[in-house]
């Protein structure tokens, strides 16, 4: 049987115990006898060895003390031994442990070496091909540049040579205004106004609708219709009441005649950019920051479609005049999008080179008219799905289309601050528009032109709504109520009123 240290140290203290007591004991025995002879002889010195013997008693018991003394001393460095002891093995294991953990980081290390090489290897490649695209990048940036400055000049002589015809036009323009002034004067001025652009005008939409277009003057209604800002704004077909749309996300419909609201449609997910409306005024669309189109009942205040499929903010959309189940929309994600709405999704998507900040139907719906930030004018094909015309229009971005009630002409408006008539069948400019107060608010400041194409109307950034005479290519109406950039105008079709709408969320109608 194998014993432990600490046993072992105390068999061997209660041994050497044992071995003491017995000494002693067997030293008393062995002295008792002379101690007793010597007691007899020598009587008469008893009390001397009496004396000593007490002295030997009391040496031995100090003996003993001590040899408690040393005992407990012994027992206490056995116990410091066994402590010291299991101190070293902790040590020991901890040791061992550590030695582990040292060989594992050894491991790790080595594997995080070779990775590591590996990852060098990998970022001298990239760095060698990010190199080798850098140099293709420079090359291709100075032919970029050289092309664009070669573009920019090209642009810059076609504009000259527009303006040139512009002017030319608006020469012929007063022309026609001098003739059909005396025109007026032998009772032939109905006429005159029925053949403008080769279309008689009282078959648009209805005779029985037809009314000319009245300049406007002064505020009638002004109404915080808005908070944070109205953005877009339109009337119903043939009625007074206009429908807002706002940064708060909500489309509101108003009664113009009164400044009241009759109706709020809830439900979209994001600012409203745009809006457009069906011929039978029974739908709205809304075109939303929130990458979708939401289509409204009017009467039920309720949405029926949620139309998904851009992956940017949409800013533009509108119905067709032919038929109220085929709408188009453009975002900035640089598509151009056709839906159904019988159908609830796009049958068609067409990618532009830049982005379009508005758009329109032609007349027979098979046309659409998109305003780009590159300032171009496009005309897409929805049978083909392609351009089939281009015109440089501005300098800058477009940033309305308006096409007339006629079809024939298109509004355009751009941030260098020129509104232009394009005849939509040769594309050529018709009519040129400026002031020198008026500066567009943003790439979204929606223009119009009036019901009997008469006047052309655009808001500023000054607070301030201009009024041209189409033919005369002069400002017949300056309208200011506040200080706040215009975001839009809009035109009944009936002729008045007119109404703008501004950052601030204000609308005014003019009458």
């Amino acid at each position: 049987m194998i014993m432990n240290p600490e046993e072992l140290a105390m068999g061997a203290i209660n041994h050497a115990l044992k071995a003491l007591k017995k000494r002693h004991l067997l030293e008393e025995g062995a002295h008792a006898p002379a101690f007793i002879a010597l007691s007899r002889p020598f009587a008469s010195q008893g009390s001397e060895w009496k004396e000593k013997a007490e002295n030997f008693e009391l040496e031995l018991q100090q003996c003993y003390k001590a040899q408690s003394r040393l005992s407990e001393q012994l027992v206490t460095e056995v116990a410091e031994c066994r402590t010291a002891k299991a101190l070293v093995q902790e040590k020991e294991t901890l040791i061992s442990d550590l030695q582990t953990e040292v060989t594992q980081t050894r491991e790790e290390c080595s594997q995080l070496k070779e990775s590591l090489e590996e990852k060098m290897k990998g970022l001298d490649l990239v760095m060698s091909e990010n190199k080798e695209l850098r140099a293709q990048l420079e090359e291709m940036t100075l032919k970029a540049k050289t092309a664009e400055d070669e573009n920019k000049m090209l642009i810059d002589r076609w504009m000259l040579q527009k303006m040139q015809d512009a002017e030319r036009l608006n020469e012929a323009n007063a022309l026609y205004e001098e003739m059909m002034n005396r025109l007026k004067a032998s009772g032939l001025e109905q006429l005159a106004n029925q053949q403008v652009d080769g279309v008689v005008r009282q078959f648009e939409a209805g005779a029985e609708n037809f009314a000319g277009s009245t300049v406007p003057t002064a505020c009638k209604h002004k109404i915080p219709a808005h908070e944070g800002g109205c953005t877009s704004i339109l009337f119903e077909y043939q009625s007074d009441r206009l429908i807002s749309g706002g940064q708060e996300r909500s489309v509101k419909i108003w009664d113009t005649k009164t400044g009241m609201l009759t109706r709020t449609l809830d439900g979209s997910l994001g600012s409203i950019l745009d809006l457009t409306v069906t011929h039978d005024n029974r739908y709205i669309i809304a075109a939303s920051s929130s990458c979708n189109l939401y289509v409204w009942d009017v009467n039920s205040g309720r949405i029926r479609h949620t139309l998904t499929g851009h992956k940017d903010k949409v800013c533009a959309v509108d119905v067709s005049r032919v038929s109220s189940s085929l709408v188009v929309s453009a975002a900035y994600d640089r598509t151009i999008k056709l839906w159904d709405l019988q159908k609830g999704y796009s049958t068609l998507t067409m990618m532009s080179h830049s982005n379009c900040n508005s758009l329109c139907f032609s007349m027979d719906g098979q046309t659409i008219c998109t305003g780009h930030t590159d300032g171009n004018l496009r005309l897409w094909d929805i049978t083909k799905g392609e351009v089939v015309s281009e015109v440089a229009a501005h300098s800058n971005a477009i940033t309305s289309i308006s096409i007339s009630r006629s079809g024939n002409i298109i509004l355009t408006s751009g941030r260098d601050n020129l509104h232009n008539l394009f005849d939509m069948r040769s594309m050529e400019v018709c009519g040129t528009f400026r002031a020198t107060g008026n500066r567009l608010a943003n790439n979204w400041s929606r223009s119009c032109i009036s019901p009997d194409d008469s006047y052309v109307t655009s808001g500023s950034a000054d607070g301030s709504v201009y009024v041209w005479s189409r033919f005369k290519s002069d400002i017949v109406s300056t309208l200011k109520e506040d200080y706040s950039p215009i975001n839009a105008c809009a035109w009944s079709g009936l002729g008045k009123p007119l109404a703008s709408a501004d950052k601030n969320g204000t609308i005014c109608i003019w009458t």
